[in-house]
């Protein structure tokens, strides 16, 4: 039985105050430096968000604070993946994802995003930080037929439908979303210097491991 609380991810609503553009089949060229950032509370509206994420999205600083962090979806995003980054950091993990955003003039960009767990000293969740870099191009090129294929999915046969073909995707690679994501991230920009566990990739931040962000 789904729960409210794991129905958040998909019942967040957009601001009406600002109008949903219409996609643009253009790309943005995001800077190879540029580091996203945005914080979100524990339901998914945007308490701050940095320079580069103003400038990338399009919008005005005072036209995000507030606004549910899906301003920036673009409607070729397969919901799965929306869904599977919110039940992981609702479980206080980690969770590393390519990302298709959609900026105010309808134009796109690809980023691949980590998050941070934010939690006060009872251990509550007090908000997420997220963490995004410019994707890999050649990591693009390969995830954009699935992502095509699981939102063809998900248009006829619903969400569920979707999730369990990329589990028998993930399957037919023997391999796990986690180890997944992060060979197209190391085989397009390098080698961690250092490997972890499994349970230490979805608690800890890759990014943090990766790119030394602190």
């Amino acid at each position: 039985m789904t729960t409210n609380s794991e129905k958040k991810w998909e019942t967040l609503k957009r601001n009406p105050k600002l109008p949903t553009p219409t996609p643009v089949d253009r790309e943005i060229t995001l800077d190879e430096n540029a580091i996203l950032l945005s914080i979100t509370d524990t339901r998914g509206v945007i308490e701050y968000c940095n320079e580069d994420f103003v400038e990338s999205s399009g919008y005005e600083e005072y036209e995000l604070v507030g606004s549910g962090h899906n301003v920036v979806r673009h409607p070729d995003m397969p919901r799965v993946i929306f869904k599977l980054m919110w039940e992981r950091i609702q479980k206080k993990q980690n969770i590393i994802a390519f990302v298709k955003n959609m900026a105010k003039t309808g134009r796109y960009y690809w980023v691949m995003t980590d998050f941070v767990v934010k939690e006060n000293d009872k251990g509550q969740v007090v908000n997420y930080k997220a963490l995004r870099k410019p994707a890999p191009r050649k990591a693009i090129q390969e995830i954009i037929p699935l992502y095509k294929r699981l939102r063809e999915i998900e248009d006829l046969n619903g969400i569920e439908a979707s999730e369990k073909f990329l589990k028998g995707f993930l399957d037919s690679k023997n391999t796990d979303y986690d180890t997944y994501i992060e060979r197209l991230i190391t085989d397009n920009l390098g080698n961690l210097s250092e490997t972890s566990g499994a349970a230490e990739k979805k608690k800890g931040s890759f990014f943090k491991r990766f790119f030394r962000i602190e």
